[in-house]
């Protein structure tokens, strides 16, 4: 069976904004489970630096292939462009002191909805050490958007950003703009949009782009199709998926990634097996929201995260001893108990 790559040899490097130069940039992304991190907060509700970096460092330990900053499970809304930036100095310096890896991306939500503030998005993130960006369509007058404007956006973005785009297509946060593989293909004609991350959910989108991307992008496979979500990370690889961009992935990375090695080596019903226990779980992060996956810290990675739980106002912390948490718990219990025996077998 073919593999999927999620565990690629990489070489030693030293600072993360040099993790990728202009070729490596345009080469595909290396294969694997990417983590579109949370937003951590002080009790003065200031971006939490330590918390963050803990959190960094714990991802890459579990061997992640990427990390996405200022997603939807970001907060990147919540924040200032200032809070954005310090967000992504703190990731790259934790990148730098923690990895052993030649080139760990970091991808950088940088969404607006003009070109112009787009652009400089992607500029202020290269300079805080984004290696990539994630771009949503505009999708505020979603009523006259139509797809050549759309099309236009991303190439009029990627032909100026000091950095590669991903095109995000996630309906929810844009204004119920669903891109069609068609309108993806026609973007992915540009040789600086180098990838996808597929939040609709659609895998026969997903599938439609791995085999049809080489032939708008002069028979190169170098453009990176990853699923949204951690409910069909092996639904993804099945239909040739290069990995997943999956929220539930900050709670559970080593269950994420033990997907895609089961699948490359062909065990599929474990795999199928582990992919079921991921997808019943990932419904509660799915159903409670960033909000969920927030309450969920403690629990996956003991009380010291206790402060990771506060979101952003207008939103407010789940209480801990309340019904959404004890259903967030119990409804998550079998991949606990996965994720904890995966810990403990890579620590042996």
């Amino acid at each position: 069976m073919a593999s999927a790559g999620f565990n690629m040899p990489v070489t030693p490097t030293h600072l993360p904004s040099d993790n990728f130069n202009e070729q490596s940039q345009l080469g595909r992304l290396p294969n694997g489970v990417y983590v579109p991190m949370l937003a951590f907060f002080t009790p003065d509700d200031e971006v939490d630096i330590p918390a963050t970096q803990r959190h960094t460092a714990r991802l890459l330990a579990a061997g992640v292939s990427g990390l996405v900053v200022h997603g939807s499970n970001g907060e990147a809304v919540h924040m200032s462009r200032q809070e954005r930036q310090t967000v992504i100095k703190a990731v790259a310096d934790a990148v730098r002191h923690e990895s052993d890896q030649a080139q760990v991306p970091i991808i950088a939500g940088c969404c607006a909805q003009s070109i112009r503030e787009t652009i400089e998005l992607c500029q202020e993130s290269k300079e805080a050490g984004a290696t990539h960006a994630l771009v949503l369509p505009p999708g505020y007058y979603a009523g006259i958007l139509n797809k050549d404007i759309i099309v236009d956006f991303f190439h009029s973005v990627a032909s100026k950003s000091p950095i590669p785009l991903l095109v995000y297509n996630f309906p929810g946060a844009a204004n119920g703009v669903d891109l069609d593989s068609d309108t993806i293909l026609r973007i992915a004609a540009h040789p600086r949009v180098v990838g996808v991350k597929l939040t609709c959910g659609n895998t026969g989108k997903l599938a439609r782009l791995v085999v049809d991307t080489p032939k708008v992008r002069n028979g190169k496979h170098d453009f990176f199709v990853a699923g949204g979500s951690a409910d069909f990370v092996l639904q993804g690889l099945v239909v040739g998926a290069h990995g997943t961009i999956s929220g539930f992935a900050n709670l559970a990375p080593r269950a994420c990634v033990r997907i895609g090695e089961l699948f490359e080596q062909g065990k599929l019903a474990e795999a199928r097996d582990l992919q079921h226990e991921v997808a019943r779980a990932d419904w509660l992060a799915i159903r409670y929201g960033f909000v969920g996956v927030k309450a969920a810290m403690p629990y996956f990675h003991g009380q010291g995260e206790l402060g990771c739980v506060e979101p952003r106002l207008p939103f407010k912390q789940l209480a801990q001893d309340g019904d959404s948490v004890k259903e967030i718990q119990q409804g998550m219990a079998g991949v606990l108990e996965i994720e904890q025996r995966l810990v403990a077998e890579a620590t042996a």
